[in-house]
C-alpha cells in the first residue's frame, strides 16, 4: 500500500486574506490625531504620547483580547467561609491597567495642569488606550476625574490626591495607607432611581467627634463601577439632602470595610471590567463637599467622565476604521483590492470623516476644560459641548461600528477579529454617565439658565464664519430656533443640529486638509446627516480622505 504524501490532506492554498493588522504604531499611523494635538495646545506632549502609540497597537492590543476573552469573577468568600468580597481579574487586565496608569492616562493631566494643552495631552492618550480596551478606560476614567471633586476636601484631598497622581497601579487588596498609588471607583445609581438620584435611598449618619466628617452609610448602588477600587465617589442622603462620600474598601482602621458585593453585573459588553450591585451595612465614608450639596459635588467628576465617553466612542471609531481599512487595502474581490473600488471608497472615506470629526470635537472639549479655571468662555464651552458631544458621538458610534463589519464581511462578525468586541461596547458609552435624553435635557437647561453657554456656542461658530457657506447656513438654522421656546419633544433634534455644526467648525480649522471639512459640511449639513454611510456626494475625495485617515 502506497503512503500518502505529506500533501495529501491538503485542499488548498490560503491566499487573498490580509495579514494581522497588530502590532501597528496606533499614534504614527494617525495624522488626524497628530494634527489635533498640534493645533489644540498638546504639542509639548508629543514624545510621552508618541511613546504610547506602539504599545497602544502592540501589547494593548493582545491582552485587550486575553483580559476579555477571561471574564472577572467575583469572591465573596475565601477557603474558611470568611467574607472577602473580592473580584478575580486575569493578569492581562492588570497589565493593561499597570501600563496606562504609567503612561498618564489617569494623572497627566493633573501632573502638568501648569502647562497649557495638559488635559489634551491627557485625551490623546486615553484615544490610544481605548482603542485596545475599553474596559480599563472605565476604573482609569473615574480615578483620573476623581481628583475635581476630591479638591472639594482639602483634608482628603491630601490623604488621597498624591496617591491618585502616584503613577504606579497596586493591584493588592489591602489597606490604601500601605499603597503608593490608588483607584477611584464610582456608585450613584440605585433600583428606584436610575439616572434619578434624587430619589436615592441609601441613608448616611455622622459618626460623632470624627475629623474629616465620617459617617456610615446604609443602603444599596444598583451599578457600582470597578469594584475593586481603592475608594469610591458615592450618593448618599443626609438630613440635609443628598450629599457625596469617599467610600474606601478598606476602612480606617485598616479592617475591611462594610461594603457588600452582591453579584457581578452580566454586561453586553465591556467584559474585561466588573461592574456590581453593592450593598453597604454600616460602611464608613467621609464627607466631600457640604451636607445637601452631593449632586454638585459629584458633578465636578461625572463632568469629566462624560469628557471620557466621547474620546471613548471616537477611540471605538477609530479602531473600527483602521481594522477595515487595512482589511480593504489586503483583501481583492472581482479582480482588484477593495480599497479601489469606487463603492467601498465612499463607505470608507464616509467613516474616515466621521471619525475624525468624532476625536476633533473630543479634543476641543478638552481644551475647553484645561482652560476653564482661567476663561470663563470656555469653562461655559466645557459645560455645554461635553453634553452635546457626549450625545452625538456616543449615539454615532454603534452604527459606525457595524459599518467597518460590513467591510470585512463575515471575518467581521467572528471574535478571532476585535470588531464584535467592539460592536458589544459600541453602546455602553450613550447609556454611561446620562443616556441621550439626559444629555439633552441637560443641554436645554444650560441654554436656558446659562447665557454664557449660548455665547460660547456662537463664539466658536464665529470663529469659522464665512468659511464655507453651508455652515454658515446652518448656524443661522440653529439661531432661527433658540429665538423660539425650547421644546423638551424637540431637544434631540436641535443637539443634533449644534453637534453637527461643532463638528463642522472644528474641520473648518484644519488648514492641514481642507477638503476634508468641505465634504463634511456637503454629507452632513446638506442633507442633515441622516443617510448612511457611504453616501459621500464627492466621490472624487474619496481616495485621499482614506489615505489621510490611516
Amino acid at each position: 500500500m502506497t503512503e500518502p504524501s505529506e500533501n495529501a490532506f491538503s485542499t488548498h492554498e490560503v491566499t487573498n486574506q490580509p495579514s494581522p493588522l497588530a502590532p501597528y504604531d496606533a499614534w504614527a499611523t494617525d495624522i488626524p490625531l497628530q494634527q489635533a494635538l498640534e493645533r489644540e495646545g498638546g504639542g509639548w506632549a508629543r514624545d510621552a504620547i508618541a511613546g504610547y502609540g506602539p504599545i497602544a497597537g502592540g501589547e494593548l492590543m493582545e491582552l485587550g483580547f486575553a483580559a476579555n476573552e477571561n471574564k472577572p469573577r467575583l469572591r465573596q468568600f475565601d477557603r474558611y467561609g470568611q467574607r472577602i468580597d473580592e473580584v478575580e481579574f486575569h493578569p492581562a487586565y492588570h497589565r493593561l491597567l499597570a501600563l496606562g496608569i504609567a503612561h498618564g492616562v489617569t494623572d497627566f493631566a493633573w501632573r502638568n495642569e501648569a502647562r497649557s494643552g495638559a488635559h489634551v495631552a491627557r485625551a490623546a492618550l486615553m484615544y490610544l488606550h481605548g482603542q485596545a480596551d475599553q474596559g480599563t478606560c472605565c476604573p482609569m476614567t473615574m480615578t483620573y476625574a476623581s481628583v475635581a471633586t476630591l479638591r472639594r476636601e482639602p483634608s482628603i484631598a491630601a490623604q488621597w490626591i498624591p496617591r491618585v497622581l502616584a503613577g504606579e497601579y497596586d493591584p493588592r487588596s489591602i489597606s490604601p495607607t500601605a499603597k503608593r498609588g490608588v483607584t477611584i471607583g464610582m456608585g450613584m445609581t440605585e433600583k428606584q432611581g436610575g439616572s434619578d438620584v434624587r430619589s436615592n435611598t441609601t441613608r448616611a449618619c455622622p459618626v460623632s467627634g470624627a475629623q474629616p466628617a465620617l459617617y456610615e452609610l446604609v443602603g444599596h448602588k444598583w451599578f457600582f463601577s470597578a469594584p475593586m477600587s481603592d475608594a469610591f465617589l458615592v450618593l448618599a442622603q443626609t438630613e440635609p439632602g443628598l450629599s457625596c462620600f469617599l467610600v474606601p474598601r478598606f476602612a480606617p482602621d485598616g479592617e475591611r470595610n462594610a461594603l457588600r458585593l452582591q453579584r457581578l453585573k452580566d454586561k453586553l459588553g465591556d467584559w474585561s471590567n466588573a461592574s456590581a450591585e453593592v450593598e453597604f451595612q454600616h460602611a464608613l465614608g467621609w464627607r466631600v463637599g457640604d451636607e445637601g450639596r452631593g449632586i454638585a459635588t459629584i458633578l465636578d467628576m461625572v463632568a469629566l467622565t462624560r469628557q471620557d465617553c466621547m474620546i471613548g466612542s471616537a477611540a471605538i471609531m477609530r479602531q473600527a476604521l483602521a481594522q477595515a481599512i487595512h482589511h480593504a487595502r489586503g483583501r481583492k474581490a472581482f479582480g482588484r483590492l477593495l480599497v479601489d473600488q469606487p463603492l467601498m471608497q465612499n463607505v470608507l472615506a464616509d467613516l474616515a470623516l466621521e471619525s475624525e470629526a468624532a476625536m476633533l470635537l473630543s479634543l476641543r472639549v478638552a481644551r475647553a476644560v484645561d482652560a476653564a479655571p482661567r476663561d470663563p468662555g470656555e469653562a461655559a464651552f466645557a459645560r455645554i459641548a461635553t453634553a452635546i458631544g457626549k450625545y452625538w458621538i456616543c449615539k454615532r458610534c454603534p452604527g459606525f461600528v457595524n459599518e467597518a463589519q460590513e467591510a470585512l464581511g463575515g471575518a467581521g462578525y467572528v471574535e478571532e477579529s476585535i470588531l464584535p468586541r467592539l460592536y458589544r461596547q459600541a453602546p455602553l458609552n450613550s447609556i454611561w454617565e446620562g443616556s441621550g435624553n439626559i444629555q439633552c435635557l441637560d443641554v436645554l437647561r444650560a441654554l436656558s439658565r446659562e447665557p454664557a453657554t449660548r455665547d460660547a456656542l456662537f463664539t466658536e461658530f464665529a470663529a469659522v464664519r464665512g468659511r464655507d457657506p453651508r455652515l454658515d447656513r446652518h448656524v443661522a438654522a440653529i439661531e432661527s430656533r433658540l429665538r423660539d421656546p425650547l421644546n423638551e419633544a424637540l431637544a434631540r433634534a436641535l443637539v443634533e443640529m449644534l453637534a453637527l455644526g461643532l463638528q463642522a467648525a472644528q474641520l473648518l480649522r484644519v488648514d492641514e486638509d481642507p477638503v476634508v471639512a468641505h465634504v463634511f459640511c456637503a454629507a452632513r449639513l446638506d442633507d442633515g446627516g441622516g443617510r448612511t454611510y457611504g453616501t459621500l456626494p464627492d466621490p472624487a475625495s474619496c481616495a485621499q480622505l482614506i489615505r489621510r485617515a490611516f
